[in-house]
This record gives structure tokens, C-alpha cells and sequence, in this order.
């Protein structure tokens, strides 16, 4: 059999490494758009993190496979229709994820100084799209608006000392931008409260302990909360409570912390309503912000306005509410709402031999692991229909052999696994020459040369 997987991030790779593992015939092509594989290991785990980007061994095992081929720099959708992976393949998975970002829906949310969380890791992590963004650093005071674990990473590439993250594989244009910000107060905003936050208790730790910054936290916001966590599961009772402990310790407790020069704090029950504009209309200069209430409890509490409303000055604005799958193909069912392909355990409805896998499958949601046994659920699916005979083998697939000849046709040429390995040895002696892991390379031309493309 056949097997086509559209993406190379996680759940393109975990979904070939487990068919290849339980198949032992099968071969697996994956197709990636931009020259280099990884998708968000690689664009969305934070630079001082690198032990997160340890699964890149894993899936270079897999690319290395002699089942396996890798077929970078080829836009499904636009180079090659999915109805044309189709014929050529006895199965098709799709898992090219969620590259787009959701959007506040408020006045304001366009003016200069505010900017996608999507698009502001991609320009510190050397995404391609967002090399240009040239975001503002130039005010104290940022508002990142989510509770989320990409929230507590902005936070804390903002506010991180220099001397960490140049040790990191951060791009060089973004460490040079971050040398000269003046920022020094960051905020982060929810709608719900303290029992709802979705960040987890490590990337709080690692806030709380950064050198040269301190906490703020409202004791206020954390009262009786004690009793309300005490049947809560193992995790969140730990990360409510590190955060009440965190509230109520005297500034003079952490004698270092007291007189560090920057600071962060998390902000409650607090709801965006307008960005508001600078006197002459073109840049940020603070965020209204509804006051509100939670009905009902725990994780499915509803954030409902009072009524009251706060303004917070900040010249920065950053929205990580979330990322969002866009449709690939007309020919691929859609759910507009939910931003997902409808499908059931990985089989797109109404599509046979159509399958889909991690955040395009069930929403921009969860952590690499999640991302794994989910994608081996979809691989499971295309097993039972090889084996169930819902995939018909018996006819034979040409796979890329049909496929490269379209791509020859459309003027496309696809980037191989050791093209990858030319672009990532190159990176990582520029890096070692700088003393960091590597240095990315930003510019998808540039790779193109490099490898005599």
C-alpha cells in the first residue's frame, strides 16, 4: 500500500511512524510545503526549550526509513490537488495542522502594536511568513491576552535575560530586536479565573523563577480558592496552589526578586473590548477591558460581563486565543464553525481513503504527546481499512512517481530528506560559530540556493 501524509509536523510523523512500524509493506511519502520538515517543533516549541525538540530524532529515524520519503517546498492544494494525491495513493492522511490564528473580533485589533501570538513566535522561531514582522518593542508595558502555555512563552522570551537566550536557536534578527526593547511590564488577561487558566504548572515554575523578573499576583484573586481546589485532579490542584503561594509571599521573602527591574503579572476576569488608539489614531496605546463573572464552575465556567469596564495602558498588544485550521482543497469536507475536518477516528465523513490527523482533526489543542496518540488513533483507522479491505490494494498506486511528473509539469521541485540534511548541517555550523545550537535560516530562497535548487 500506498500512503500519502500532507505535513511534515508531529502528526504528519507520528501518523507515518506507527503505519510504517505495523505494516510491514506499506510506504509512506510525506509532503511538506515549506523546504524544512517539523512543523511546530521546530516553529511554535520555544527556543529555551530544546529538550521539547528531542522527538525531531525520532522523526529523522522515520524519514530515514527506506519506506519513507520526504517531499518538501510542494504546496498541497496549489502545486497538487488532494483529489490528485487520491489517484496516486491508496490512502491519503491529512496533517498539515492550524496555520492561521483566531482573531479578537474587536476595534482596534488591526492598529500598529498589536500583533498574533502565531505570528510573533513564528518570527523569534524563523517562520518564513513572519521574518517581516518587525514587531514594536519600544514601550514598558505589554499586554498578552490568554492564559495559555504560548502566553507564559512570550512572556518569558520578553522578559528573559539576554544572556540565556543567546545560547538558544532564537534567529539573530529577533535577539537583536529583543537587546534593544524597553519592555519591562508584562501582563497577561483572561476572561475566566484562576481554576480555568490553561497554561501548566512547569512553564509557570519556570515565570516564577526567572532571574531578573518578579511576580504579581493579586492575593485578592485567589481567595477561598484553597477549598474549592481540594477535590480538583492532582494538576490543577498543584498549579493553583503554586500560584496562591506565589500571591502571598511578602516582596522581602525573595530578596533578589524585590529589586528585579522587570515584572509580570496575571490578570482575571477580564475580557478584551476595543484596542484603543493613540491621539493620532495609528498605534496602541492600552486595551478596554470588560469586567466579568464566571457562571457555573470548573473548566466549563462561562466568562459573563458586568458591566464594569478597565483600561490598561501598553503600546503591545499580543492575542493567543488560539490557532485555527484553514480548508486545504474544495474537495476536502470542512467544518466552518469548528475549524476542523469532519471526521470520525481520523476518517474524513464522507471522503473513503481520505484521512486526517492532530490539530486539523480535532482542534488547535494539547501537547506533543496529545498530538501522538492521536495521530497513531488515524494510523490505527488506516490499518483496519488495509486490513478490512475498505482500502483496495489490489489495485496497484504509482504514488510519487505520478505525482512528481505533475510537479515536473507545474514547474515544482520538491526538496528531499537529505536536501533537509544539507540546510540543517548548515545551520547548526552557523550556530556553533555564534555558540548557539543553530542558526535558523529564515529566508526559504536562501535554502533553495543552498541546496542547488
Amino acid at each position: 500500500p500506498r500512503i500519502c501524509v500532507v505535513g511534515s509536523g508531529p502528526a504528519g510523523f507520528y501518523t507515518a511512524q506507527h503505519i510504517l512500524k505495523h505494516h510491514d509493506l506499506a510506504q509512506v511519502d510525506i509532503y511538506e510545503k515549506l523546504p524544512v520538515p517539523f512543523g511546530l517543533v521546530r516553529f511554535g516549541v520555544a527556543p529555551d526549550h530544546p529538550e521539547v525538540k528531542n522527538v525531531i530524532n525520532t522523526f529523522t529515524q522515520t524519514a530515514r526509513s527506506a519506506r519513507c520519503a520526504y517531499y518538501g517546498n510542494v504546496t498541497v492544494g496549489r502545486d497538487v490537488t488532494v483529489g490528485e494525491l487520491q489517484q496516486a495513493y491508496h490512502a491519503v492522511v491529512l496533517s498539515y495542522g492550524a496555520e492561521d490564528n483566531r482573531v479578537l473580533g474587536i476595534p482596534g485589533e488591526n492598529l500598529s502594536g498589536v500583533y498574533s501570538a502565531r505570528a510573533f513566535v513564528g518570527w523569534y522561531n524563523g517562520l518564513p511568513e513572519n521574518q517581516d514582522l518587525k514587531p514594536d518593542l519600544s514601550c514598558e508595558t505589554a499586554l498578552i491576552l490568554g492564559h495559555g502555555n504560548v502566553a507564559l512563552d512570550i512572556a518569558r522570551i520578553l522578559l528573559s535575560p539576554l544572556d540565556l537566550l543567546r545560547k538558544t536557536d532564537i534567529t539573530d534578527c529577533s535577539l537583536a530586536a529583543l537587546a534593544c526593547s524597553k519592555v519591562k511590564h508584562v501582563w497577561l488577561a483572561g476572561r475566566r479565573g484562576p481554576l480555568q487558566v490553561a497554561f501548566t504548572i512547569k512553564e509557570l515554575r519556570e515565570m516564577i523563577n526567572l532571574p531578573g523578573t518578579r511576580p504579581v499576583l493579586n492575593p485578592a484573586d485567589f481567595t477561598g480558592l484553597e477549598n474549592a481546589v481540594k477535590d480538583a485532579p492532582r494538576p490543577r490542584k498543584r498549579l493553583t496552589e503554586l500560584m496562591i503561594k506565589t500571591a502571598l509571599e511578602k516582596p522581602g521573602e525573595k530578596a533578589a526578586q524585590a529589586a528585579a527591574p522587570r515584572q509580570w503579572g496575571l490578570k482575571f476576569q477580564r475580557s478584551p473590548q476595543e484596542v484603543l488608539p493613540s491621539p493620532d489614531g495609528t498605534q496602541a496605546r492600552g486595551v478596554r477591558m470588560a469586567l466579568t463573572r464566571l457562571e457555573g464552575s470548573g473548566d466549563s465556567a462561562k466568562a459573563v460581563p458586568t458591566g464594569d469596564v478597565e483600561e490598561l495602558e501598553c503600546g503591545l498588544v499580543l492575542s493567543s486565543i488560539g490557532y485555527r485550521s484553514l480548508p486545504l482543497d474544495p474537495a476536502v469536507p470542512f467544518d466552518t464553525q469548528r475549524s476542523v475536518i469532519p471526521n470520525s477516528l481520523g476518517r474524513v465523513e464522507g471522503a473513503p481513503g481520505l484521512y486526517c490527523s492532530g490539530w486539523v482533526k480535532r482542534g488547535p489543542t494539547g501537547v506533543i504527546i496529545t498530538t501522538m496518540n492521536d495521530s497513531f488513533d488515524t494510523a490505527q483507522s488506516v490499518l483496519e481499512d488495509l486490513q478490512g479491505g475498505v482500502l483496495d490494494v489490489s489495485v496497484s498506486k504509482e504514488g510519487f512517481g505520478a505525482v512528481g511528473s505533475i510537479l515536473r509539469s507545474r514547474g515544482v521541485r520538491p526538496v528531499s530528506f537529505s536536501d533537509w540534511e544539507k540546510i540543517d548541517a548548515a545551520e547548526v555550523a552557523r550556530g556553533k560559530a555564534a555558540g548557539k545550537p543553530r542558526e535558523k535560516i529564515v529566508d526559504p530562497q536562501e535554502m533553495l540556493q543552498l541546496i542547488g535548487h
